[in-house]
């Protein structure tokens, strides 16, 4: 295997072509990196142009909340790339209310169109092209957050607990087309957007939030879910389908 001097040290990827949502910044773009290091052609995406797509990946605009983004998506992954072999669902997000009852009805909308409805929609436009070939990889990020919900993030929580479930029953459904569909579930990791959450959260004064410690220590990083994400879309991951992956530095103890 030829290698390289940065990234994954292996073109492991090449002459793949990957699509991957919310790529800009933290975990997304982290994610695209090691795609693009690994010999992956990447397409990324985000609501509005940014200076901080990774360099060497093409990007496109796309609200991935509507049905008609995820289709203006779709078409540009087929015009730009020909098709798509490896597809990680990253774009999600909301913002937290001081508890579940304040949660007013639109945000749960917005919630469960970024969060779950998203995947949903794009995985039913591009899995077709993948069960032809018989081969293709999707990756959902879920979060920790389901393991621990709490009011203020009820929305949020609700909807990558759907995406977890949905995940488990389309690796069941696309299987029998050599399809592999896991989830990567990151526990607290520093980005941009986690920090901004968490700034949103202690101005709400909602009550002590998620724990700041793990057991090993430290934040995650974007490339410790990265490495995951990598991971699940090679063939080191061959006979894995239908898997939650959590990374969370042991946050979360499991039985």
């Amino acid at each position: 295997m030829t290698t390289i001097e940065n990234g994954t040290g292996s073109r492991e990827l090449a002459g793949k072509r990957a699509l991957v949502t919310g790529g800009t910044r933290g975990i997304g773009a982290a994610v695209v990196r090691q795609l693009l290091d690994a010999g992956a052609e990447v397409l990324t995406t985000a609501r509005s142009a940014t200076s901080t797509v990774p360099q060497g990946a093409t990007f496109v605009a796309a609200d991935m909340r509507t049905r008609t983004g995820a289709q203006a998506l779709a078409a540009a992954a087929q015009e730009t790339l020909g098709g798509v072999d490896i597809l990680v669902h990253n774009a999600g997000g909301a913002r937290p209310y001081q508890d579940a009852s304040a949660i007013p009805e639109e945000e749960w909308q917005d919630a469960l169109d970024l969060n779950y409805l998203a995947s949903v929609r794009l995985d039913s436009l591009l899995a077709p092209g993948m069960r032809e070939r018989r081969s293709g990889m999707i990756v959902h990020v879920s979060s920790a957050a389901v393991l621990t919900p709490m009011g203020p993030f009820l929305h949020y929580v609700a909807a990558k607990a759907a995406l977890e479930t949905y995940s488990r029953g389309l690796a069941l459904d696309l299987a029998p087309f050599g399809i592999r569909v896991n989830t990567v579930t990151p526990g607290r990791v520093a980005t941009p957007g986690g920090e901004a959450t968490r700034e949103q959260w202690a101005r709400l004064d909602a009550g002590p939030g998620p724990d700041n410690t793990t057991p090993l220590g430290r934040d995650g990083r974007p490339d410790d879910i990265a490495h995951a994400v990598l991971f699940l879309v090679s063939d080191r991951a061959s006979w894995l389908t239908g898997s939650n992956l959590v990374v969370d530095g042991g946050e979360f103890p499991r039985g």
